[in-house]
């Protein structure tokens, strides 16, 4: 299975420690067609999951106090430049915004208040790299919540936005996804069944083109 290939069907279950998850069979994620994916984005119903911004490559995560920014990776200035780019791209492509949840680290909140274009988001460990000091069974207690998360119906007329680590995102959705970039995103349509499909996957600059163009 290569990347553009992925998991159908996510399963939806109660956010606790061991979840019951059920997959349905792969299918290919066909070329994406930004301007179809823009018009159906902006009727609602979907979940974009961030990979964080760029950050700077000469900083570490050296310890795990979140309230402490310089002990962590920060975004880099391009990194925040683009964020804000990609948000009032989606302002002007009308592409409604509801709740916005991120990992507690710094670069991923700041990412999720600059693409959300609020100071508002909710920062939970479920979507924070759990890195080499979690137990397996953390580690695999947050893959299945993100997996949930992302199978959540967003409130009507709305897009649900998550942003998390790479480390997530591989564990919860495939090897496939090794290669994610800084600021690529994960476009998944939900329908009322509360069943996931992959639709779409975007680069930072793929948005704010599609805005450029409008």
């Amino acid at each position: 299975m290569n990347r553009k290939q992925f998991i159908q069907g996510l399963g939806v279950g109660i956010v606790i420690p061991v979840l019951c998850q059920t997959y349905a069979h792969t299918a290919e994620v066909k070329p994406t067609d930004i301007k179809s994916i823009v018009t159906s984005l902006k009727q609602g119903g979907y979940v974009i999951v961030f990979r964080h911004g760029a950050s700077n490559k000469n900083q570490v995560d050296t310890a795990l106090n979140f309230s402490d920014i310089t002990k962590q990776r920060l975004l880099s200035d391009k990194g925040r430049k683009e964020c804000q780019q990609v948000g009032e791209s989606f302002r002007k492509l009308g592409i409604p915004i509801g709740k916005i949840y991120t990992s507690m680290f710094n670069r991923a909140v700041e990412t999720g208040k600059l693409i959300g274009s609020r100071d508002e988001v909710t920062a939970t460990l479920d979507v924070t790299d759990s890195g080499s000091l979690a137990t397996k069974e953390e580690r695999d207690r947050r893959v299945q919540v993100l997996r949930t998360m992302v199978a959540n119906m967003p409130a009507q007329g709305e897009n649900t936005i998550i942003v998390t680590q790479k480390p997530n995102i591989v564990d919860a959705f495939g090897k496939e996804w090794s290669e994610v970039k800084e600021g690529e995103a994960l476009i998944f349509k939900i329908d009322p069944s509360n069943k996931s499909t992959l639709v779409a996957h975007l680069q930072s600059s793929e948005w704010i083109a599609a805005a450029a163009s409008k």
